[in-house]
């Protein structure tokens, strides 16, 4: 699976775990995506894949390494498609 399909699998994972949100966005904990057992299955290295996905502005969240434990609490946005289009 290139980056591209990983990324996209991120974003159907965060829809099905997350909390749709007024403006279209999801969100959704690290540890909920982590410890679940279906992403743990599908990404070899979760971590790797949501720095991919901030880098193209299709996530955000604080700080730039989420660690388990220490970050399951961070709270991982998925924006709303309108806002990761480019004009």
């Amino acid at each position: 699976m290139n980056v591209e399909e990983e990324v996209g699998r991120l974003k159907e994972e965060m829809q099905r775990l997350g909390q749709l949100q007024p403006d279209g966005s999801y969100k959704v904990k690290f540890g909920v995506l982590f410890n679940d057992d279906r992403c743990a299955n599908i990404f070899e290295a979760l971590v790797g894949t949501l720095r991919a996905a901030k880098r193209r502005k299709v996530v955000k969240y604080e700080g730039e390494l989420l660690l388990q434990g220490v970050h399951d609490n961070v709270e991982i946005t998925l924006l709303p498609p309108a806002a990761t289009t480019t004009a």
